[in-house]
């Protein structure tokens, strides 16, 4: 049952009895009533004016009398201004949570065959480093947008791009081969990205160390920079990799594995995934192609140098640079490689990048370049661009070694989550394995709601001790929430307790459970918004709202000791929903929800 719909729909009724006008539903916009007025849905009666040629409160007020004489929903009305505040009435709620309770999976949206395809490419790690704080909500907003899009009735297919060539990886490759003494994961005891990431700070200090020894010779930055045999010596291997030099792709190749097992292992403790994996090793070849057959069509141009340009002064940008002088290519030219292999394996309709906001401006270049070249996908990429997440002390620096690794991020949250649920007595009474669980989900909960309730594309700040409170705006507060109705759950049960397959009509609920219902209701809308403007803070705040909500009623009402039997029904089956909902809400998160704490 979607009351909303039913009032525009008995609206558009009206304005055609009263005022022999058509109006469309999509001009009619119906609300939740502003908190201090009375009313539970309003609708907003401006459009309808110039068909009444009344004023507002008029045209409320002759709204109002037609909804009440006509639409059993409406129990009454209040007419303010230009807005008509609609009560509707108490067994309309208790049919709306009954209906409610007979859907599967509600909120959802079934996923057709047919159904739009939608790829999201998220993560896109360096094999240079391990993944840090910054992948962290690159990969929980791909993930929780993956699952939105899914949620709203799409085939969704989640991509990642490891950027496993460059000069980067040749940097981590030397370091460790002047360096390394032969130290593996097995014989240092690290994991492999961790391993990896150590000799990518190494070479950028050994690096800065040069520098500084011919800047004292007397040589300017620039001249410093310019004979570097530190960075020549990475330049000419990564030369001899894109020559198929066996040596050197045999020591990346070998290298990369570590790192792979590395991003796995994390990957799996974040509890993301992906349908697909591309590489940069296998998709840079396709794009430098594409270069090359823009060039011979006249799409590029050479320079006297030998590298390869776009003129995109045409399209308000600046020229790109495609190819190097030696011939190498650069991250663009990876980039057209692997949108042309993708949209060859899958037959995509929406094609999202989840990739921070500081590469705006490739993104625009890309779809520019795949359009010339002539792809029919190009104008339609959709660059999702977040804002920066940073500590409380500062942005993070890979080269200097001061990034927050994921890892040791998940390690801080897990202790702290320990510590603070001892403190509280939350593992009490539960099996080490069982406190050992609870504890993970709380940690993860707490790390990715902190994240993911931010706007997207707002820059944050992550501070570890701020999310985890069982108090407040808290992944921690709406688990426990669910924990808690589902402690009550068991109560009744243990009581023999359980609410009728049928609620009452007449049972004497208050405007605390309508508020409830008609927060619960709005579940499918809030799923659509969230998917449609792909912003899973929609969803968190959501989440967040319904928990308090909840929490409210549930300080000030009694549900095993109300002695009506109908209304404990009712409150029984209302707590049901609102856990299975934010349950739902927060797997759209990729949190999981204890059922106990």
């Amino acid at each position: 049952m979607n009351i909303e719909l039913q009032i525009v729909h008995r609206a558009q009724e009206a304005v055609r009895a009263l005022y022999g006008a058509e109006l469309a539903a999509e001009q009619l916009q119906v609300q939740k009533t502003q908190q201090g007025f009375e009313g539970h849905l309003t609708l907003v009666v401006f459009p309808i004016v110039r068909l009444s040629r009344k004023n507002p409160a008029d045209t409320a007020a002759e709204i109002g009398e037609y909804l009440k004489a006509h639409e059993p929903a409406v129990e009454k009305y209040q007419a303010v201004k230009g807005f008509l505040n609609i009560s509707i009435a108490a067994q309309v709620w208790i049919a709306c949570l009954q209906d409610i309770r007979a859907v599967a999976d509600f909120g959802k949206t079934a996923v057709r065959e047919d159904a739009p395809l939608v790829m999201i490419e998220y993560s896109s790690p360096n094999t240079n480093k391990p993944l840090h704080l910054g992948h962290v909500r690159n990969n929980l907003l791909g993930y929780s947008l993956a699952e939105l899009m899914k949620a709203n009735g799409c085939r969704v297919v989640k991509t990642n791009i490891v950027n496993d060539r460059g000069i980067h990886i040749c940097k981590s490759m030397l370091a460790w081969q002047k360096w390394g003494g032969g130290e593996t994961p097995e014989s240092s005891g690290k994991k492999g990205d961790h391993l990896i990431g150590e000799y990518y700070v190494m070479f950028d200090k050994k690096y800065k160390e040069e520098l500084s020894r011919l800047e004292e010779g007397g040589l300017s930055k620039a001249e410093a920079e310019a004979q570097s045999l530190l960075m020549e010596s990475a330049r000419q291997m990564l030369r001899l990799w894109e020559a198929g030099d066996e040596e050197t792709v045999g020591l990346w190749r070998t290298m990369n594995g570590w790192v792979y097992d590395g991003f796995e292992e994390t990957y799996r403790r974040l509890g993301v995934d992906f349908n697909k994996i591309y590489y940069e090793s296998e998709t840079y070849r396709e794009g430098r192609n594409e270069v090359m057959r823009g060039l011979n069509l006249g799409l590029f141009q050479r320079r006297a140098d030998g590298s390869v340009w776009a003129d995109l002064t045409a399209d308000g940008l600046d020229e790109k640079l495609l190819l190097r002088a030696d011939g190498t290519s650069v991250y663009i030219t990876q980039d057209i490689g692997t949108a042309k292999l993708r949209f060859d394996d899958y037959a995509v309709d929406r094609m999202i990048y989840v990739v921070g906001n500081e590469q705006n401006y490739h993104f625009q270049v890309l779809s520019i370049l795949l359009d010339r070249l002539g792809f029919a996908f190009g104008k339609g990429l959709v660059h999702f661009s977040y804002g920066m997440v940073e500590l409380p002390e500062g942005k993070m620096k890979s080269r200097e070694g001061t990034v927050v690794d994921a890892d040791d991020l998940m390690d801080e949250m897990t202790s702290v989550a320990k510590s603070l649920s001892e403190k509280l007595g939350k593992l009490d009474e539960m099996s080490p394995e069982q406190a050992d669980e609870t504890v993970r989900m709380i940690a993860l909960g707490a790390l990715k709601y902190f994240i993911l309730k931010v706007d997207p594309k707002k820059n944050m700040t992550f501070n570890p001790k701020e999310s985890i409170d069982f108090n407040g705006n808290t992944g921690s507060f709406i688990q426990y929430t669910c924990a808690r109705i589902r402690s009550v759950l068991r109560k009744a049960e243990a009581q023999g307790l359980r609410a009728a397959g049928e609620l009452a009509e007449d049972t004497p609920i208050g405007e605390k459970e309508i508020a409830l219902v008609q927060k619960v209701a709005a579940y499918p809308s809030v799923i659509a918004e969230a998917a449609e403007g792909c912003s899973p803070a929609l969803v968190a705040n959501y989440a967040y709202d319904l928990a308090k909500e909840y929490n409210q009623f549930y300080h000030d009402f009694s549900i095993l000791r109300e002695e009506n039997p109908a209304l404990r029904d009712f409150r029984l089956a209302l707590s049901t929903v609102v856990a299975d909902v934010i349950k739902s809400a927060m797997n759209l998160l990729g949190i999981d929800v204890p059922e106990r704490m």
